[in-house]
C-alpha cells in the first residue's frame, strides 16, 4: 500500500507540474495494473515525459543534487570498492572517489534506501563517507552494465588495445562508446589527471612514441609513453568530443569539452598544434570547484586580507593583478570578483576566453570571428548599466584607455597585466601610452603574485641552512636555526610538495603615491615611498613563507629574485 502511494505520489507531481495530463497518468496507471513497473518507468516508456524530467524533479522534491549519467566518465577505483552484484542488486553506481577525502560518490534511484547504504557503509568501513547523487532508474540499469562490462583502467585498456584492432569509425560514432576501447583510453586518462590535480595535460608526439604528460602543481611530469600507433586514435577521440575538425590536421584548431568527472562538472580547453610528427594536442583543465575559491581560504595572512578589503571597498577605479604566465592571475581575479559579487551589483566581463562560468555575471568571450576585440568591448559594456566590469588583459593603449575611461566614470575595473612586480605597472603603462595624470587617482591598487609549491607536511625535512641560504635570507638569517626541505612519501607520491599557494605583494594607492605617480616619479622613490607606508615586496612574503615552513628557499628562489632585494 505504500509503495502504490509512493508511486501516485509521483504521478501527481508530474501532473501538478503540468509534465503529464491526468489522462496520461490514468492510462500509466492502468498500464501499471498488468506490469509491475514503477510508474516513472512507464511513463518514459510510454513517451508521455522524458527521463530527464522525471530525474530532476524526483531530486527537487527530495532535495537532492541530480546528475545525468551520459555526461559521467566512470572512476574504474570507484568501481573496484562495490562488487558488482551489490551495485546491480541496490541499484547503486559508484561513480567517483577522492582518496584524498575520502569520499565515494555513488549515483542511485532510492536515496532513502537505509538498508542498501548501511550495507555499503559497512562493506566500505567507517573511514570512507558515501555521497549519494539522484540518478534515474532507467540509466542506471544501463551504466551499471555498461561501466562494469567493460575493462576501465588505463593498463587494462592499453592491454585490450594491444591484443585487437582500432575501429576509427566507430570513435565518431555516438551510442555505446564502452565498446571502444580508445574511447575509455582517453577518458580514463582524463580522470587520472584530474584526480591527481593535474591543470594541463600534454599529449606530445615524438618520433616513434607518443609522451603523455601531466602539468601538477607547475611542473610538468611524464606519466606515460605509448607506442606511435596510438597517436591518431587518440587525436582523433579528443577533436571528436572537442568538436573540432577531425579531418583538419595541418592548421591549428581550439575546443572546449564538458565531463562529469569526480562526481563534479569539469570543463576542458583543448588545442591542437601542428608538429613536423603529428599533432600535439594540449588540455587545459577548468575545475570550478578547485579553482574559485574564497580570498579567507587563500592563506593570506591577517594584514594581506585587511589591504584586499580595503581595495574592494573603494567604489570606482582600476584594480590591477600582475605576474607572469601561470601565475594565478586569473583565479585571484575570480575570487576578488566572488567576494562582491550579488545581486545589488551587475558585473560584466571581457575574457579570452571565458574559463569559467559564473552565476549572475554577464561574460563575454572576446574573439577575432565576432569581431570584438577589448577596447570595442568595453565600449559596448558601458552601454549595459555595469558597476564593475572585468578586463582580461591590459595589451594595447586602446584598451588602457578605455578602461581607464570605464574607472574615471565611476565603475570598479578590474584587469591583469604582464609585469614582475606591482610597481612595475607603472613604467609598464607609461610604456602602453597612458599619461601619469590619468593613472593618478584612477589606480585602486596593484596586486603582484607567484605561485609557489607547498612542502607536504608529513614528510618536510627541518636542516641548518648553508651560508650561502643565509646570505639569501638577508636579514631574517639573524633569527632563523633552521629551514625546511621537501623529502618524499606516500601523501605527496614521493615528490615531497603537495599543492601551491600564492604569495603576493599589494601596492594600496593613495594621495602621496598618487602624486608621485603624477610627476613621473622614478621606481626607486616610488618604492621608497610604499615601503614607508608598510608595503612589503615579494620577496619578503616569499621569505616568511620559507621561515614559517610553508614552502623551501629553492623554490621561492625558482619563482622571486632574492637577490637584489631592497630590506
Amino acid at each position: 500500500m505504500a509503495e502504490q502511494r509512493k508511486k501516485l505520489r509521483l504521478g501527481d507531481l508530474l501532473v501538478q507540474q503540468g509534465l503529464i495530463s491526468t489522462d496520461q497518468l490514468a492510462i500509466a496507471l492502468a498500464e501499471q495494473r498488468y506490469k509491475n513497473i514503477p510508474i516513472g518507468r512507464l511513463l518514459v516508456r510510454l513517451g508521455f515525459v522524458t527521463e530527464t524530467a522525471i530525474r530532476d524533479i524526483m531530486a527537487r522534491t527530495i532535495g537532492q543534487e541530480s546528475i545525468d549519467l551520459s555526461q559521467v566518465v566512470a572512476d574504474s577505483e570507484a568501481l573496484t570498492m562495490v562488487p558488482q552484484e551489490f551495485a546491480r542488486r541496490n541499484r547503486m553506481l559508484p561513480i567517483a572517489y577522492d582518496p584524498a577525502e575520502q569520499v565515494l560518490t555513488i549515483a542511485t534511484a532510492e536515496i532513502f534506501n537505509v538498508v542498501a547504504m548501511d550495507q555499503l557503509r559497512a562493506m566500505l568501513g567507517p573511514q570512507i563517507e558515501v555521497r549519494p547523487q539522484f540518478a534515474s532508474e532507467a540509466q542506471l540499469e544501463n551504466y551499471i552494465d555498461q561501466f562494469y562490462g567493460y575493462e576501465l583502467s588505463v593498463d587494462g585498456i592499453l592491454h585490450e588495445i594491444e591484443t585487437g584492432e582500432i575501429d576509427y569509425e566507430s570513435l565518431q560514432a555516438e551510442g555505446d562508446e564502452y565498446t571502444q576501447p580508445m574511447v575509455r583510453l582517453v577518458n580514463a586518462l582524463l580522470v587520472d589527471a584530474v584526480k591527481r590535480g593535474a591543470s594541463d595535460i600534454h599529449f606530445e608526439p615524438e618520433y616513434a612514441f607518443l609522451r603523455i604528460r601531466y602539468r601538477i602543481d607547475g611542473v610538468l611530469e611524464t606519466v606515460r609513453s605509448l607506442h606511435k600507433s596510438y597517436m591518431p586514435g587518440i587525436t582523433v577521440r579528443l577533436k571528436v568530443v572537442s568538436d573540432m575538425n577531425i579531418a583538419e590536421t595541418r592548421a591549428p584548431q581550439d575546443g572546449r569539452l564538458s565531463l562529469t568527472l569526480s562526481g563534479r562538472q569539469i570543463d576542458f580547453r583543448v588545442s591542437t598544434q601542428p608538429t613536423i610528427y603529428g599533432e600535439n594536442v594540449v588540455l587545459r583543465v577548468l575545475d570550478r570547484e578547485k579553482s574559485i575559491i574564497s580570498l579567507d581560504r587563500m592563506n593570506l595572512s591577517s594584514e594581506t586580507l585587511a589591504k584586499v578589503n580595503l581595495m574592494l571597498a573603494r567604489p570606482e577605479g582600476i584594480l590591477i593583478v600582475t605576474g607572469p604566465t601561470g601565475s594565478g592571475k586569473t583565479t585571484t581575479l575570480y575570487s576578488l570578483l566572488a567576494q562582491v559579487n550579488d545581486e545589488t551589483v551587475n558585473i560584466m566581463t571581457l575574457e579570452d576566453p571565458v574559463e569559467y562560468p559564473l552565476t549572475l555575471m554577464r561574460q563575454t568571450s572576446v574573439n577575432e570571428v565576432a569581431r570584438m576585440d577589448f577596447a570595442n568591448g568595453i565600449r559596448s559594456i558601458m552601454r549595459q548599466d555595469p558597476d564593475i566590469i572585468l578586463v582580461g588583459e591590459v595589451r594595447d593603449k586602446e584598451t588602457a584607455e578605455m578602461a581607464f575611461r570605464a574607472a574615471m566614470t565611476g565603475h570598479q575595473v578590474f584587469t591583469t597585466l604582464h609585469t614582475n612586480s606591482a610597481l612595475g605597472a607603472f613604467p609598464r603603462l607609461l610604456d602602453i601610452g597612458i599619461q601619469p595624470d590619468i593613472m593618478a587617482g584612477n589606480i585602486i591598487g596593484v596586486i603582484a603574485q607567484r605561485l609557489v609549491r607547498v612542502l607536504c607536511p608529513h614528510c618536510r625535512q627541518a636542516y641548518a641552512p648553508s651560508a650561502e641560504e643565509r646570505l639569501l635570507l638577508g636579514q631574517v638569517a639573524e633569527s632563523v636555526s633552521y629551514l625546511y626541505r621537501p623529502g618524499g612519501c606516500k601523501q605527496c607520491e614521493n615528490k615531497g610538495f603537495k599543492g601551491r599557494t600564492a604569495i603576493m605583494e599589494l601596492l594600496v594607492m593613495d594621495g602621496d603615491l598618487d602624486e608621485l605617480v603624477a610627476r613621473r616619479a622614478t621606481v626607486k622613490e616610488l618604492r621608497a615611498a610604499a615601503c614607508a607606508k608598510d608595503f612589503r615586496p615579494l620577496a619578503k612574503e616569499g621569505l616568511q613563507r620559507v621561515v614559517d615552513g610553508t614552502t623551501s628557499l629553492a623554490e621561492v628562489s625558482r619563482e622571486v629574485d632574492l637577490t637584489g632585494r631592497h630590506d
